[in-house]
């Protein structure tokens, strides 16, 4: 198949396109308790209720429900909320969706953890000290970062058909941009749309998310993993590094952004096809420091390496040299920390290993 085929995406979105029945509008877009009519916008917040041990909170989401019909597609930015890149790509996007030839609803979640966000806490939540983004599906009645994603899988999750998880780099951690659609034997049946979806980006790094056993999807679940759990095609986006903020970031995934809805025909124009030299990977893995101390890395860029090759050096707070981190296998070195600080039994660098073949 063509990398820049439409073929895989088609049968979804044609199914919503079907010419309404004379004289039937369509119907309002229901969340958090609103509706929004059709061909209208609305910027809400969903409501986190206050906990037995931390306060009540918001998700701050904007509905762009159009006139015509068309898939559910959510966007969902700000799970880490030191990740600057996706949140301000995202309020790009507030100006440049036009009801009048939107087909279908677009749910961008323009910030999913304010208190992270406010506060400049980089990973975790400030008040229960958990990572977001291994919460979900969430509870009800739990923590704060426990309610904030049981909100966001009961509102948006699961009133979407499509879903576009929007990450960067984080504090002191270094990126090159990738796209990850999710496939593999418990998401193969999403992964021909996922697939469409993650080229549309036009961003060269492709990494193929493979879930091959339930413990992957389950164990300290995900955002984007729990749309997979939940039977959505889902694209993960990492662009941005280091909590900067980037200008040629921002615009790379605020372009990326509206290619989507040009492919998915939810807007209308002709799609910028997938670029020539993407670089595909099939699988990844890590190289995990034994000791706590002061890490330095051989370099903070996108680079092959080979098994056996230096990737850092970590000394103790003497300066003694306690350990040299090298890679486990042959790849291309995606994203890692930057440093100083790393903690026994961290990842310091995760490592695309290329795919014989496009994915």
């Amino acid at each position: 198949m063509r990398p820049w085929s439409l073929i895989a995406v088609l049968p979804l979105v044609l199914m919503f396109l079907a010419p309404p029945a004379a004289a039937q509008p369509r119907p309002p877009f229901a969340i958090g308790g609103r509706t929004v009519p059709a061909g209208s916008r609305v910027d809400l917040d969903l409501a986190v209720p206050a906990g037995a041990t931390d306060g009540a909170t918001r998700v701050p989401v904007t509905v762009f429900h159009g006139a015509q019909p068309g898939p559910v597609l959510a966007l969902t930015a700000g799970v880490h909320g030191f990740e600057f890149v996706p949140i301000l790509a995202g309020q790009r996007l507030l100006t440049r969706i036009d009801l009048a030839t939107l087909r279908g609803t677009v749910l961008l979640v323009r910030l999913a953890h304010v208190e992270a966000f406010e506060q400049r806490a980089v990973y975790v939540n400030p008040f229960d000290r958990r990572n977001l983004n291994r919460m979900f599906p969430g509870k009800a009645d739990g923590t704060q970062a426990e309610r904030i994603a049981w909100t966001i899988t009961s509102e948006v999750i699961r009133r979407c058909d499509l879903h576009v998880e929007l990450h960067g780099g984080d504090g002191a951690e270094w990126m090159e941009a990738f796209a990850g659609p999710y496939g593999g034997p418990l998401a193969e049946a999403q992964y021909a749309q996922s697939r469409v979806m993650a080229l549309a980006f036009g961003i060269r790094n492709v990494i193929k998310y493979e879930m091959k056993t339930q413990a992957q999807v389950d164990n300290g679940r995900s955002l984007n993993r729990q749309a997979v759990a939940d039977g959505k095609p889902t694209v993960l986006v990492e662009i941005g590094q280091n909590g900067q903020r980037d200008e040629a970031s921002i615009a790379t995934l605020a372009r990326g952004l509206e290619n989507l809805l040009r492919t998915l025909q939810m807007t209308p124009g002709t799609p910028t096809p997938p670029r020539a030299d993407t670089r595909w990977f099939g699988d990844s893995a890590e190289a995990t420091a034994t000791n706590t101390g002061i890490f330095t890395p051989v370099a903070t860029t996108g680079r092959a390496v080979k098994k056996g090759d230096l990737i850092g050096t970590v000394t103790d707070y003497a300066g003694k040299e306690i350990e040299r981190i090298v890679s486990p296998v042959d790849g291309y070195i995606m994203y890692g920390l930057a440093g100083p600080p790393v903690r026994a039994g961290e990842a310091v660098v995760t490592i695309g290993i290329p795919a014989a073949t496009p994915r």
